[in-house]
């Protein structure tokens, strides 16, 4: 039974979400799936990724093929690096200790540019925000200097009327 590490969609329409399973390759996309690692919403940003390390890396070790998608995922989430760290210390080339003293550092570099990403994007939603309300406050200001002006315009225009038809009046009586 070839086994695969895939993704089952879920979500509405236009709003996918999506498990990580484990699911015999004969399986419809939706259908029965022997294990669940995690899950995957790619409509955050960046794309938010709950999955079971341990768990991901003994299923491949057990031979099961993931699908594209999930290649990606698994190695942005360093489960390939610990399986090949595993690898290593099963052939003697380091010791389990040194695998995890690297998978730690790699995990900490990792988490540190996932942190930075975020605080960019909170930043770029910050100043977008900020220049909005600048270009909104600019034409408001304008709109009221226009009314302003308008109002100014009309009210010498009455104040001009009375004086014109009282010097009228005036030239009328004489």
């Amino acid at each position: 039974m070839p086994v695969r590490l895939r993704l089952q969609r879920h979500g509405k329409k236009n709003r996918p979400f999506y498990h990580i399973v484990v699911a015999d390759s004969r399986a419809p996309r939706d259908g029965r799936f022997i294990a669940k690692l995690g899950t995957y919403n790619p409509i955050t940003d960046p794309a938010t990724i709950d999955l079971d390390l341990d768990a991901a890396v003994d299923w491949l070790a057990k031979g099961a093929q993931p699908s594209d998608t999930v290649r990606a995922i698994l190695s942005y989430k360093g489960v390939l690096l610990k399986r090949h760290l595993q690898r290593g210390v099963t052939k003697g080339a380091f010791s389990q200790e040194e695998a995890d003293k690297r998978f730690e550092a790699w995990l900490g570099e990792k988490s540190g540019k996932i942190q930075a990403k975020k605080e960019r994007i909170s930043r770029e939603k910050s100043e977008a925000f900020k220049s909005r309300l600048k270009d909104e406050t600019a034409k408001k200001e304008a709109i009221a200097q226009t009314l302003a002006k308008k109002r100014a315009d009309a009210l010498a225009a009455i104040t001009a009327k009375p004086d014109d038809s009282s010097s009228d009046d005036a030239a009328a009586a004489e």
